[in-house]
């Protein structure tokens, strides 16, 4: 459904790269229901290339670790007053904040305060540790979007309003990938023999602190009993390559290794084995169908999407180049285990495509409108909402609908011939979404029930 919308004002905030590279897509999305809507927040390139206008550079955002991040602290704190600052001055139809959940649930919390519909895309891994910080989350948004399934059935288990939308990695990455061309992106030529390991020991200093040697040294174990070995080694940044640099002539100086900048999903796509420290690198090499990967880390992702144990995992005391190294020569040397990972693999990344800029875009508040809606037009959300298809058992007269209207201020009428609402500034809001409203704000009610949190019920 395209929907006109001369005013309609849609925030977001990025507070990283990842953020940006999230919400570019997102944006774009929203354009196709929302063509003359306009965006506001801070985002990086990606995003302000599709039409985000930036207050604040994304970097000044970006900071990692806690002395960086209290080193920045009250920049970060000015930055986050004049957003809302700017919000409450040009109130949006919906805040949408992408990830950054440490500068974002705040500022969200107080949009939310003034009747703003707030959304947050991307979960913190709550279900993961400090699963108290739910209770803020719920206090701080209307919705969450999650990219994995696991995640959304742990909010449903703590009333959060959720929905997920699947992953955007999954939808970018092909079901299958092509070695050739990330050889020749990386202009490798190596002799037909050679097998390559991939080692990604993580994209902060402090994961290459910790295993940037352990990563080395397993690599040297294995070059000494495989000599066809080749390894692979991408850093993030140029800072992390100058690191690894000096890590490699210090342990490893003769290691028959390439190291690159940035060209990960290439070193994966080439790569035998892959030995990864935890986060979205693991997922990555799961949608890139390498079975035969391992992480240095807790809570694998393909292993949590399974619900088993796919992925081996060496924590803490267990990740040694005694242990590393003979994993990954029993995963080289086993080709009917990686062949059946592949498979799983495979429905994994089935499950994880759903277009989820798409989904990301439809799934929250609010559907504007400057046009009348028709009662199929009401049905047509109600089946986008719940999967009930227009006219099934549930959506006769006198049935619940999930959606409410609101004018400007207060909350529109629907005619009682059902052709539409009102004319005038309006938007479709999921009831369940709805922060409560200011009782200063008028409820009016008609031929449907609606009020701020009510359904409102279908009538012929």
């Amino acid at each position: 459904m395209l929907i006109r919308h001369e005013t309609m004002h849609i925030a977001l905030v990025a507070g990283e790269p990842s953020g940006d590279l999230l919400g570019a897509p997102l944006i774009a999305a929203l354009k196709q229901h929302f063509p003359h809507a306009r965006f506001s927040g801070v985002g990086g390139p990606g995003m302000i290339a599709a039409g985000l206008h930036s207050w604040v550079p994304l970097e000044r955002l970006a900071v990692m670790g806690l002395v960086e991040v209290l080193r920045h602290l009250p920049e970060l704190l000015n930055i986050r007053r004049q957003l809302y600052r700017r919000f409450l001055a040009d109130p949006p139809a919906v805040f949408i904040g992408i990830d950054a959940p440490d500068f974002n649930l705040g500022l969200e919390r107080r949009l939310r305060i003034l009747g703003i519909p707030t959304v947050h895309y991307v979960s913190p891994s709550v279900w993961a540790w400090r699963r108290w910080r739910v209770r803020k989350i719920a206090r701080s948004v209307d919705l969450m979007l999650t990219l994995l399934p696991f995640e959304a059935a742990f909010y449903q288990d703590r009333g959060v309003p959720v929905r997920y939308v699947g992953h955007p990695l999954a939808d970018m990455i092909p079901r299958r990938s092509d070695p050739d061309l990330a050889r020749r992106s990386l202009s490798l030529d190596l002799p037909e023999a050679a097998r390559i390991v991939a080692l990604l020991p993580g994209s902060r200093v402090g994961e290459i602190r910790r295993l940037g040697p352990l990563f080395l040294e397993t690599a040297q174990w294995l070059h000494a009993r495989r000599p066809n070995l080749h390894f692979l080694l991408p850093a993030a940044t140029p800072p992390l390559r100058d690191r690894l640099e000096a890590i490699r002539s210090e342990l490893a100086p003769d290691l028959p290794l390439t190291l690159l900048q940035g060209h990960s999903r290439e070193a994966l796509t080439l790569a035998d084995v892959a030995l990864l420290a935890s986060g979205t690198a693991t997922l990555e090499a799961m949608l890139l169908k390498r079975p035969n990967l391992l992480t240095v880390s807790h809570f694998a992702l393909p292993n949590l999407l399974a619900g088993r144990e796919l992925v081996p995992e060496f924590i803490q005391d267990a990740a040694t180049v005694a242990n590393l190294g003979p994993a990954v020569l029993r995963l080289l040397e086993d080709a009917a285990s990686r062949q059946a990972l592949t498979m799983v693999f495979d429905a994994l990344h089935d499950e994880l495509r759903r277009d989820a800029s798409q989904q990301a875009a439809m799934k929250w508040l609010p559907y504007s409108l400057t046009e009348n809606l028709s009662k199929d037009q009401l049905l047509d959300l109600h089946h986008s909402e719940t999967g009930f298809p227009p006219g099934s058992s549930g959506l006769e007269t006198g049935s619940t609908l999930n959606f409410c209207f609101k004018i400007n201020d207060g909350f529109s009428t629907v005619a009682k011939d059902g052709r539409g609402i009102s004319p005038g500034l309006a938007s479709v809001v999921p009831v369940s979404l709805m922060p409560k409203m200011p009782h200063s704000r008028k409820h009016h009610r008609h031929s449907m029930l609606i009020g701020g949190g009510d359904n409102f019920v279908i009538t012929h």
